[in-house]
């Protein structure tokens, strides 16, 4: 039989009038039988929960009526926590918080934002201890959340949107903010990272977006100001982070360039390592993610450029403040982290990429570095995927085949001063489905030869990327996880303690699944078959990056 577990919602903590929860609104647990698959490429769904009592909140005034969107529709309070009900079994050694953050709110009272990148930061906690499991989520207070709870209107500039002026002179007044950085959102809703001093920090692509968080309660306590005289306005949204250092690049965008600096534990001072100059463009391609190596930082140069002609138009381009210049051509740079000086810059084929998932040096037989090795989720140079991702074709999918391909894509960078590198395939993109973004890796085997990723591909057709896929990069194959008309999240795998084997230990995602409903899940590392699942008292949107914050 399915149990039956009430709780209390929370209590509205602040949202505007025309997006409050109702104080007497309760929330409820359903949880139906397992959900287990036994296809190592397909769960099935045995049982459906019943839907869930109570109103629905006046939060979600831009939903359409079909729940099944729940991935791209704002969360409908600003926070809860409790228990959840556990099928299956999980590991008595997973003991410890993962922390996911993203957009998870889109809209202000009648006014709904055009990206998903736009949404204010929905964070959302799994606390595992012993077997059990606590969800809980709630908004970051970030000032551009803040002040729009207050005025009921955007005040900074997001990804997209810019805020609406009454007049000729409040526009000249924003361009002025917007060239002192005044103007740009603080809305941390990318990514999230354990500093090695145990601050957990959120963050964004505007340096002002580096929020503290406590991972317990996911209070929002300070800003991470940083003490040293940089500057800047923009940084990577995906520094690389250690028990021992924190990487991170910074675009300049008036002598354009990659300033590329290493912030030690336990201080706010960033310090320069070294600095990468363009060699194509009238400004730096954009820098989301960037890999390491045991020696080096690979700094990627995409003919994705930053563009700031666009940055200034008050109704966005296909591109946003980006600019597609194949003309400047891509360029992989490799900088010694010891020296700061540049061993490799070779130019490569075009490109477009979020996100990098490692590297490596390649030696040979007497252990000489001879080249580095780059993976990344790689769209074919191909920039649709931007636009693809606006709100309304995500939710107005109609059942075509409209994802753009992806692929692992594998940069070799030889370091005997050759002009050219290479940029191909690592396995055949048909065994994830063609689609391939939001990865993870073994963290031990960060800047190391791996074996295994971890991310979201594709079951076509599709609109999104729908599965989670096993990446076995020395058999060249791929295993895939697949619960028809669901949406997972990044794939976050956490070793288990004392393990020899590069997969031994779990993968964590959270689902939005259809008919507005949610869960988290927990697949085996080494089989990557469903170990166990907690059905969500509602679903939850779409989120983008996590981290893992051990127990104690």
């Amino acid at each position: 039989m399915a149990s039956l577990i009430p709780t209390s919602a929370a209590k509205n903590s602040g949202y505007p009038s025309s997006m409050a929860i109702p104080d007497d609104v309760r929330v409820f647990f359903i949880f139906g039988k397992p959900m287990v698959s036994t296809k190592k490429t397909k769960t099935t769904i045995v049982n459906v929960a019943t839907n869930m009592p109570g109103a629905q909140s006046p939060l979600q005034k831009e939903v359409v009526d079909e729940r099944k969107l729940v991935a791209w529709i704002s969360v409908r309070q600003e926070r809860w926590e409790g228990e959840l009900d556990v099928k299956g079994e999980i590991p008595k050694w997973l003991n410890g918080t993962y922390i996911r953050n993203g957009p998870g709110l889109w809209h202000l009272g009648d006014y709904n934002f055009r990206h998903l990148f736009d949404g204010y930061a929905t964070l959302v906690r799994l606390a595992f201890d012993n077997g059990r499991l606590v969800m809980g989520h709630r908004q970051i207070e970030s000032d551009a959340y803040k002040a729009a709870k207050k005025s009921n209107k955007l005040c900074y500039r997001e990804f997209s949107e810019v805020p609406k002026h009454d007049n000729f002179l409040a526009y000249i007044g924003d361009l002025a903010n917007l060239f002192s950085g005044a103007s740009l959102t603080d809305n941390a809703n990318t990514g999230v990272v354990k500093l090695a001093d145990g601050r957990v920090v959120c963050l964004t692509e505007t340096i002002k977006g580096s929020i503290v968080i406590d991972p317990n309660t996911l209070d929002t306590l300070e800003k991470l100001e940083y003490s040293d005289s940089l500057g800047g306005l923009i940084h990577a949204a995906h520094p690389i982070v250690t028990d021992s250092e924190f990487l991170t690049l910074l675009p300049d965008l008036l002598n354009p360039g990659y300033m590329v600096a290493r912030m030690d534990p336990g201080t706010n001072e960033r310090k320069v390592i070294g600095r990468v100059d363009c060699r194509g463009g009238p400004s730096p391609g954009w820098v989301h993610s960037f890999p390491v190596t045991e020696h080096y930082v690979i700094v990627p140069e995409m003919p994705l450029r930053y563009c700031a002609k666009n940055l200034l138009k008050a109704e966005p381009t296909p591109l946003y403040k980006f600019r597609w210049c194949p003309e400047s051509k891509g360029f992989m740079h490799v900088m010694c982290k010891a020296s700061g000086k540049i061993v490799a810059s070779v130019e490569v084929p075009l490109f477009v990429t979020f996100h990098f998932i490692n590297a490596y040096e390649e030696k040979d037989e007497e252990g000489r570095i001879t080249g580095v090795i780059a993976d990344c989720c790689e769209h074919y140079a191909d920039t649709t995927i931007l636009d693809n991702l606006r709100l309304q074709n995500l939710r107005s999918w109609g059942g075509e085949d409209v994802l753009p391909d992806a692929r692992v894509g594998r940069f070799r960078i030889p370091l005997d001063g050759s002009e050219k590198g290479e940029l191909y395939a690592a396995l055949n993109p048909d065994e994830h489905g063609r689609g391939m973004d939001m990865c993870s890796i073994n963290p031990n085997f960060l800047g190391k030869q791996y074996r295994y990723a971890y991310a979201c591909g594709a079951q076509r057709p599709c609109n999104f990327p729908n599965t989670l896929t096993k990446i076995d990069l020395v058999e060249g194959t791929a295993k895939n996880w697949y619960d028809e008309g669901a949406v997972p999240s990044e794939p976050y795998f956490v070793a288990r303690p004392g393990a020899t084997e590069e997969d031994d230990g779990v993968v964590i995602s959270m689902i939005s699944d259809k008919n507005g409903e949610g869960y988290a899940l927990i697949l085996d590392g080494t089989t990557f078959e469903e170990i166990a699942r907690a059905k969500f008292p509602y679903g939850l949107p779409y989120g983008l990056h996590g981290c893992w914050v051990p127990k104690n």
